[in-house]
Formats: structure tokens, C-alpha cells, sequence
């Protein structure tokens, strides 16, 4: 084909078809065979243009195979998930997601077909449907890990999961119990879980962390707990102790000194037998289960009078709020929850600084009912009068 000037082009050229429409063709970069655009175009114009892009693009190093999307989704992901390193119980999550809400949208598709369009919509129909949002965005940041997977392989050229806060949501705010509501609660479960309720609240640990604790992990004399690991439960019912979620999870803490009663009270009459049992089992003898423990919760829960709202976890969040109104620094906070980061404990602080404030507004009440500071205030007024 020959340019403006006569002479012909170094890279690629345009044909027109028997159809009328104009088709591109140039050197593939990987196997110097002349290949097809993917796509034809309706004047020679057109066609000339997207030729200038495809070799800017091969020149840049940005082109992609068009060929490399066609990839089969489903195909695509089922090997993804397989060659990653995850926890057991994180990849049965993970599979279950990715079966449920993702692969009935594009599972029969190619990689090339998801397009940020389809996402958007895929993401609006789950919401629409009723399905929960920390599901729904689980769903979405896992679709697009797969999918940054596929531009590092270079089958496509840019993620199409580009839905701006689609990856987060707000976690509504938990209920925090007082000191004595703690106890109120721990007086109405059944013996066995009282220590349970106490420790989740004054050490803050999980329930796979308290599940997990053997009573060699227990040390009455220097008022410690030690993590070690962390029990978690498959879809099939198997239980098995994993490694805390991160290097930081394992840890000791610390537990008030009026916490050594109750402790030596529940080694006597409900922990398992020998250094390696179990500190928490069931009135079976069997691990603890959170299934086989929600009834007895449900109904101390409500002969307590606390919140139907209240969690097992809130245990913990109250007792990282306890610690921080207790004056727990950011470093202390992240040891005692054993977290690597400190977003999590600086919401504690945060929080602990707006009940300050709130202590603050009460006092002023009270020094209002009080008539305290009444001369100021009529100053003020009768300036403003004035």
C-alpha cells in the first residue's frame, strides 16, 4: 500500500474486503506471522487509524494478544485458585464466592469478555438480589485480584474492576459493654463458657484463639495467656489449629490479677485433663464449636439484658475500648490484639477520644444544672445585647 508520498508502508497495511468494510493486518511481535485486527472498520480512514495505534502500541511494549482473552473464565479462575498459597479455610471461603457470585455471571465467557461495563452490573445485581454487602464486596476484590492476575499475564491490558469504592464498606458501629454488664453477662452463660465471656473481654483474643488455648498456654503466676494458635472450622465440620493470621498473632497477654480466681477455678473443674488439653471443651468433653456454643450465648445474652445485637467478637471490641480508656498506648493496643498495622488500634483511640468528649459535654451539663457559671453566661448575653 502506498502513502501520500508513494511510498509504501513499514509496518502493516489495510485492505478492503468483499463486504465494503476495511480490514487491518500487520506483523504479530511474538511470531512475525501477519495476522488480522480483531475487528474490521467501516472506511479506509478508520482502519488507517487503528493501524498507527496498534504500532504505537508494539512500540511502547503495551500490545496485548487479542488472542490471550479468549481464555475461558471459569477455566481460568479454577486454575488461579489453585496455584494459590492459601489457608484452608480461606481458600474454602474464597471457592465458595467465587462459585456462588461470580462464575454464574462470567464463568462462560473469556477473560477478554469482563469489561468494566459488565462488572458494574454484575456488582448491581448482586446488591439488588439481596446478597449482604461484606459478601458482595469480598466478591468484587477477589474478582479483581483474579483479573490483575490476567494482566500480569498479559492477556489483557488493563483491569476492568475499576469501580471506585466498590472494595470497601462501612462496618457499622459495634455495642461496647461496660465492666459490669461483662460480668452480668459472664454470670448468666453457663459455667463452663463464664471464663470464656471474661477472657474474650479482658484480653481481647478471638474465639478461634480461646478455642485453641491448651492449659499449658496459662501462666497463673505472671498473669499471662499465650498464643499459639488459632482454631478454625471447615464447611465439613473439621476443626484443626492453624497459625494466627499474622507473625504478630502470636502473643502474650496479659489478664487482670482478679481474673487468677476464676481461672484456677475453671482449670479444677472444666478444662481437659494434661498440659495439652484443652481449656475450653464442651459439656461432652469435645472441642468447643461456636454451632454447639450459640445456643448457650443466645440465651445469656438475653437473661443478661444486654443487647440482641451483641456478638461473641464484641467481647473483643469491648475490650479493646476498655483498654484504651484505660490509657493503652497505639504499640500496646496492636501487641494486646495482636495486629501487624495500626489502623485498627487508632480506631480505638479515636473512639476513646469521642467518649472523652462526651464525658465532657455530660460534665458541662451537670455544671449547668448546677448553675454553675452563670455570670459568664449572663456577660455573654448581655454583650451580645449590648
Amino acid at each position: 500500500m502506498a502513502n501520500k508520498k508513494g511510498k509504501r508502508r513499514s509496518f502493516g497495511a489495510v485492505r478492503q474486503l468483499a463486504s465494503g468494510r476495511w480490514q487491518v493486518r500487520y506483523r504479530d511481535p511474538e511470531t512475525s506471522l501477519l495476522r488480522p485486527a480483531e475487528k474490521t472498520y467501516e472506511t479506509k480512514t478508520d482502519a488507517q487509524v487503528a493501524l498507527t495505534h496498534i504500532e504505537a502500541d508494539i512500540t511502547r511494549g503495551q500490545w496485548t494478544n487479542p488472542d490471550a482473552g479468549s481464555v475461558n473464565f471459569a477455566d481460568y479462575a479454577t486454575a488461579w485458585l489453585r496455584d494459590r498459597k492459601l489457608a484452608d479455610r480461606t481458600r474454602e471461603r474464597n471457592e465458595s464466592v467465587m462459585r456462588l457470585h461470580i462464575v454464574p455471571t462470567f464463568g462462560t465467557g473469556s477473560i477478554a469478555d469482563v469489561t468494566t461495563a459488565r462488572v458494574r452490573s454484575w456488582r448491581g445485581k448482586l446488591i439488588a438480589a439481596g446478597v449482604g454487602e461484606p459478601t458482595t464486596v469480598k466478591a468484587y476484590q477477589l474478582l479483581r485480584a483474579l483479573m490483575n492476575t490476567a494482566v500480569d499475564d498479559e492477556m489483557i491490558r488493563r483491569n476492568p474492576c475499576r469501580i471506585k469504592g466498590a472494595d470497601s464498606y462501612d462496618v457499622p458501629e459495634r455495642p461496647v459493654l461496660s465492666v459490669a454488664e461483662v460480668f452480668g453477662l459472664a454470670d448468666s452463660i453457663a459455667p463452663r463458657y463464664r471464663l470464656l465471656v471474661l477472657l474474650a473481654a479482658f484480653t481481647t483474643l478471638r474465639f478461634g484463639e480461646l478455642a485453641a488455648l491448651r492449659r499449658k498456654d496459662i501462666d497463673l503466676a505472671g498473669r499471662v495467656v499465650v498464643v499459639r494458635r488459632a482454631q478454625a472450622e471447615l464447611q465439613n465440620g473439621r476443626l484443626f489449629d492453624k497459625a494466627p493470621k499474622s507473625a504478630a498473632g502470636v502473643r502474650t497477654v496479659s489478664f487482670p490479677a482478679e481474673l487468677v480466681d476464676e481461672i484456677r477455678r475453671h482449670l479444677e473443674h472444666y478444662a481437659a485433663a494434661g498440659q495439652e488439653g484443652h481449656l475450653f471443651v464442651g459439656p461432652q468433653g469435645g472441642q468447643l464449636r461456636r454451632s454447639n456454643f450459640r445456643d448457650d450465648w443466645v440465651k445469656a445474652r438475653k437473661a443478661a439484658g444486654v443487647s440482641a445485637e451483641l456478638h461473641f467478637h464484641d467481647l473483643r471490641h469491648t475490650g479493646n475500648t476498655l483498654a484504651s480508656t484505660a490509657g493503652a498506648s497505639t504499640r500496646e493496643l496492636m501487641t494486646r490484639m495482636g495486629h501487624s498495622s495500626s489502623r485498627a488500634a487508632l480506631i480505638y483511640q479515636h473512639m476513646t477520644s469521642d467518649r472523652d468528649r462526651a464525658i465532657a459535654d455530660r460534665l458541662g451539663a451537670m455544671i449547668r444544672k448546677e448553675g454553675g457559671g452563670r455570670a459568664s453566661g449572663d456577660s455573654v448575653e448581655g454583650s451580645e445585647r449590648t
